[in-house]
């Protein structure tokens, strides 16, 4: 017999009864119930109840064992009477009844429980994550995430997709954030760079004659945490196309997370594909972003028309500068009472607004802030832009386009919140396309890049050389769902000409280009076939199935919001022998002391 478990600790059933096995595991839970003492015992598969009675020589030795010590048990499988089954675990029609007893591990005092969720502060529960990834909710979902990776591999390799490996040394390249630098020893003063995505390099293979590449890839990105995001570094599905189309990238990545959502959604419904496309400029107006949650039935109208020359002479005047408004429908919410359009005015102000107007179209007709200085052509105008109906209310913001369009899309959210209108237990797919190839920068005072550089401008070198910048859009497109966006991606700049012109209209001149893209321009220059891809983000994707709403809760040993890991002590200082071999001299702020 296997001198530590012959069974885990969730495989016994009924037909097990009878049996003589050994199990192991960490001691769960204990329960004294006089003549009897229950130990539940738990491994990464489940949980089995043991019982000994405390008559047992043995009883003495388990009783003193703390929670989560672990043990290895010897006994006899028996059925459990029917008013003791527990049919809320897989083992609980059975019971193992202890003839002998191996303290394999005894536990010191814990810091925080691992049989209930205490709500500790996640403070602790970084600190000792390795315990924390023993509750059940945590253990669950990194053994989630496994999985998901697991059918996201096989799914790519179906769809015809080879997994590479990119370096993880590399140089230093401006993706839109900071990089993490490694100092090099051999090379005094130069550094490699963590890679923030392996960009250029898949973009490099599709040049290398491969034709369909991805891996689960690690990104390092210098950059501060969100409850969708991880400092430091995530994961993402990155993978590239030869020889194609927009079209042809949607269809192979459509079956992949669509099959994978269906897979670990549990009932939920899933978009089908082909999934729906919104136009950036679309998503902006109805949406007021461009990761439009279309589970939310609201969508928001331009109505500007209806106030220029209106007798509401803020906005008014406001759109006679050149701004616009944006009316956001309320359904069903005429008989809400005074305090629910006040709490919304209320919520406007703290997030820096002047407030939330409206109009609420009552049985006896048109009401609230706004309606008494607008004549009944201008409501009946906004009503029917709106899509609105008797019952309905309709909140207004108005300023410059795009700061109303995101103000609009955040007041969209909370209304829809408000009204309960957002429903649980689906998943619901958009790709958002056609996003500028430029925009202008205020603060430089110039045009520059909006996206991604390295996309393909609608029109091609035609476009650069004859449209307003502002006008061209880019072959350029994100997946979204529920809100969140997964991913990035587009159509490459295949052509040499057509980077340097489109870098030149954001300023920047071909020595630039030569000096900060040698490698991908060189390679450009000799031959490179069309071609695209995409990353969605492996966090975000576990993060949203397993209903998690911190990326750290399915990450295994993620850092803090400060991008420190609480457990490993890092980032830590080092021997100045270890600097020096790096070349390294350390000058700290004047404000920071050293430890």
């Amino acid at each position: 017999m296997h001198p530590y478990r012959t069974h885990t600790c969730g495989q016994l059933r009924l037909a097990d009864a009878d049996a003589e096995v050994r199990l192991a595991g960490w001691i769960h839970r204990k329960r004294d119930h006089g003549n009897l003492l229950f130990v539940d015992l738990r491994d990464d598969y489940g949980i089995t109840q043991c019982v000994i009675d405390t008559s047992s020589e043995l009883f003495p030795a388990l009783e003193s064992l703390p929670l989560e010590s672990v043990i290895s048990v010897f006994g006899k499988v028996v059925k459990r009477s029917e008013e003791t089954v527990n049919a809320k675990v897989p083992t609980g029609a059975v019971e193992l009844q202890i003839r002998s007893l191996d303290t394999l591990s005894k536990a010191a005092p814990l810091p925080m429980p691992v049989n209930q969720d205490a709500g500790y502060p996640e403070e602790i529960r970084l600190k000792n994550r390795f315990l924390d990834l023993r509750r059940e909710v945590m253990h669950e979902n990194i053994k989630l995430r496994a999985d998901i990776i697991s059918s996201i591999r096989r799914r790519m390799v179906e769809q015809g997709f080879r997994e590479f490996q990119t370096p993880i040394l590399t140089a230093s390249s401006p993706e839109g954030a900071r990089d993490f630098l490694v100092p090099s020893r051999l090379h005094p003063g130069k550094f490699y760079a963590l890679p923030q995505a392996p960009q250029q390099f898949k973009q490099l293979l599709m040049m290398a004659g491969y034709d369909r590449y991805f891996q689960i890839a690690p990104c390092f990105r210098d950059e501060d945490a969100r409850a969708d995001r991880s400092p430091g570094e995530f994961y993402q599905l990155d993978f590239e196309m030869s020889f194609v189309t927009q079209d042809d990238v949607f269809a192979a990545i459509e079956p992949v997370l669509h099959g994978v959502f269906e897979e670990f959604a549990n009932g939920r419904a899933v978009t089908a594909p082909p999934f729906p496309r919104i136009a950036y400029d679309e998503a902006m107006l109805k949406y007021g972003s461009d990761k439009p949650d279309l589970r939310n039935p609201i969508e928001i109208a331009d109505v500007s028309e209806a106030f220029a020359g209106s007798d509401f002479k803020i906005f008014a005047k406001l759109v006679s500068e050149g701004a616009v408004v944006r009316a956001i429908p309320a359904p069903k919410v005429a008989d809400k009472p005074r305090s629910f359009f006040d709490k919304l005015n209320s919520w406007a102000q703290k997030e820096g607004q002047a407030g939330l107007g409206y109009i609420v179209w009552k049985e006896d007709g048109p009401a609230g802030p706004i309606a008494k200085n607008l004549d009944e052509g201008r409501i009946e105008a906004i009503a029917k832009a709106a899509g609105i109906e008797q019952g309905d209310a309709c909140f207004f913001v108005c300023g410059k386009e795009a700061a109303a369009a995101a103000f609009a899309g955040v007041a969209r959210t909370r209304i829809a919140e408000e009204l309960e209108l957002i429903p649980e237990g689906e998943f619901k797919f958009c790709w958002v396309v056609d996003f500028p190839m430029f925009e202008f920068d205020e603060q430089q005072g110039k045009v520059d890049f909006s996206h991604n550089p390295f996309s393909m401008p609608q029109g091609g070198l035609e476009a650069l050389e004859t449209k307003d910048p502002l006008e061209i859009k880019a072959f350029q497109y994100d997946i979204v769902c529920n809100g969140i966006e997964l991913s990035s991606g587009a159509i490459r700049n295949h052509l040499p000409e057509v980077m340097y012109k489109a870098f030149e209209i954001a300023g920047y001149g071909p020595e630039v280009v030569d000096g900060r893209f040698g490698g991908m321009i060189n390679a450009l220059k000799l031959g490179a076939p069309p071609h695209g891809g995409s990353a969605p983000g492996i966090d975000r994707i576990v993060m949203l199935l397993a209903g998690a709403t911190n990326i750290r809760e399915v990450i295994a040993f993620p850092m803090n919001q400060m991008a420190q890991d609480l457990m490993m002590g890092a980032p830590s200082d080092v021997s100045e022998q270890q600097l020096r071999d790096v070349h390294i001299k350390v000058q700290l702020p004047p404000e920071v002391k050293k430890d």
